[in-house]
This record gives structure tokens, sequence and C-alpha cells, in this order.
């Protein structure tokens, strides 16, 4: 795989700064980041090598390997993929339900980071995966994943930072009267069962989930949902937790089980900054056909 590379032309206001200087500042590099350059030899000033330490001048070119030989760490295994978008830095494509993005042991091999092993295989290249963020094994949508170290990066800081919007559309039990709302009840374990999660007032992380009803049914709510925290299973905790439980979802609520055979949930909007580019993309996925077909059920008053 051949080196790409980010450079920077120093600036009168930067002068006198280290090589480290502009990396972590303006290049927005994190140390962990830097040390991974610094072992490939991915750093250098006016295309030689770099010392960190080495003070820079007017007109200087610092630059930074974007990537790198990696092994993907997966077997790649050939499915169907659904891409909206993809370059030489980061992907997005819209996930099916049913389909796990991570193996969670060793034997699991038909998970979507295996499908995107192959694709990477396909273009020749050898990088590991790396999903910036996760959703269910039966959440529908949107899902964006960094092609190159420096990319994840990038991405993972507008993800902790909030700048990295999630909009989810989710159809729950009942019909909620608020035209909007916010959800603010901090999540933690379930002290019944460690891999469900429950409202810990006292005990839990901070969550926020913001909420807009977009339908109402007879007796179910189509609602379009905003993350501000990115909590386990925490737009299925907080509405259960309101008394609108996911139709479909079996661990939270049980409700509506014979209507869908998943919780109703499917990421339909995702808003990024390009990591190299600055460009704000926005992309978009239209309800899936389980989900459409409820929607129209539920709208001939069922």
């Amino acid at each position: 795989m051949s080196r790409r590379w980010v450079e920077h032309t120093i600036t009168e206001s930067e002068a006198g700064q280290t090589v480290e200087d502009v990396l972590t500042g303006t290049l927005s590099i994190s140390r962990r980041m830097i040390q991974k350059l610094t072992r490939s030899k991915g750093i250098q000033l006016n295309r030689k090598p770099a010392f960190l330490s080495k003070k820079v001048r007017v007109g200087d070119v610092v630059r930074a390997a974007l990537s790198f030989e990696e092994e993907a760490g997966l077997e790649p295994v050939e499915m169907p993929l659904n891409i909206l978008f993809e370059d030489a830095d980061l992907l997005v494509l819209n996930k099916p339900p049913f389909l796990l993005v991570h193996p969670t042991s060793p034997q699991q091999t038909g998970t979507l980071s295996h499908g995107l092993a192959y694709h990477y295989q396909q273009q020749g290249l050898s990088a590991k995966v790396r999903p910036v963020h996760r959703i269910d094994r039966d959440t529908s949508g949107l899902l964006v994943v960094a092609k190159t170290a420096f990319a994840h990066q990038h991405l993972d800081r507008q993800l902790r930072e909030r700048e990295l919007k999630r909009e989810y559309l989710a159809i729950v039990d009942g019909t909620i009267s608020e035209d909007s709302g916010v959800i603010d009840a901090p999540i933690g374990k379930n002290k019944l069962d460690p891999n469900l999660r429950a409202v810990r007032p006292n005990a839990g992380e901070f969550a926020l989930t913001r909420y807009l009803v977009r339908e109402r049914y007879d007796n179910a709510t189509l609602v379009h949902l905003e993350l501000e925290t990115g909590r386990t299973h925490q737009i299925r905790v907080h509405m259960t937790h309101i008394g609108h439980p996911l139709l479909g979802d079996r661990q939270y609520g049980s409700v509506g089980l014979e209507l869908i055979k998943r919780q109703a949930l499917h990421a339909a909007r995702l808003t990024l900054t390009h990591p190299t580019t600055g460009e704000v993309l926005t992309f978009d996925a239209p309800l899936p056909p389980d989900l459409a077909s409820l929607q129209a059920y539920l709208k001939e008053g069922n």
C-alpha cells in the first residue's frame, strides 16, 4: 500500500514551534498516533525524517503519513455491502438489521467487520477495520468506518466532542402527547443482568436523548431521536424509562413482538466533518423494508 500524506506549510505565527507542536496543534494528531508514526517513519520535515523537538521556520513543510501497512486481523468474508460513500479516508454504509458490527468471540466470522476486511482485500488495502461508532446487531442504518488510523483519530474526537451527529428513527409503544422532549437520565449496568442497561440515578453515566414526534398512530408513535451521548442501548433504555419502549424490543419492554422481529430502530442520518478535506458531509438512509411495512400497517389504524 502506497503511503498518503497530509502536509502543512508553517506560517509566521507558527515559526519557532516544534514539529511535535505542529502535529498536535495544527494537524490535531494525538500523541499516541505520533508514537505510531515515529516508529513507522511517518513524520517528515521538508520531506526528510524529522525529530519531534526540531523547531520549524516560516515556509517549512511538516508531513504526516495518513496510512501505513497494517494487518487486518480478521478473516475476509464476502458479503453484500450497501456503501453510500467511500474515499481513501473513510466509508459510510447502511447496515442491515441482524448483523453484528464486530465479532464478540474469535469463532464468529460473519460480522460486518469481516465483510469489510474482504472489501479492503479486493481493493488491495492492508488496513485494520475501524468502525468509528457502534450500532446494535438488530438496529439498522448508517455507520461510518475509518480506513486509516489518522481518519479514525479525527472522527473519534468528533464523536467524543459531539460534533459527529447521529439521528435515529424509532417506532415506540403508545401515543406520545408532547411534540418533543429531552430525556436526561444517567445510564448504568442493570443490577440483575450485566449485559443490559438501566437508568441509574445515582450510579449511572450522564446520558441525554432528544426526541421529536414525527407521526402518531392509534397505539404507537414514530419519533426522531438525537443522541447527545452514546451510552450502550441508550435510546432503548431512555424510551422504556419514559413509558414508551420500542416496538419489537425483546430486552426492554417486550411490546409489539408480533409486529416486527427486532427493535424498531433505524440510524437514519449521519453528519460529520471529513478528516482531511474539512468538508461537512451528511448522509441519509430511508426506513428499511421491515420498518416501512410496520409504518404502513400502523397508518392503516391497526
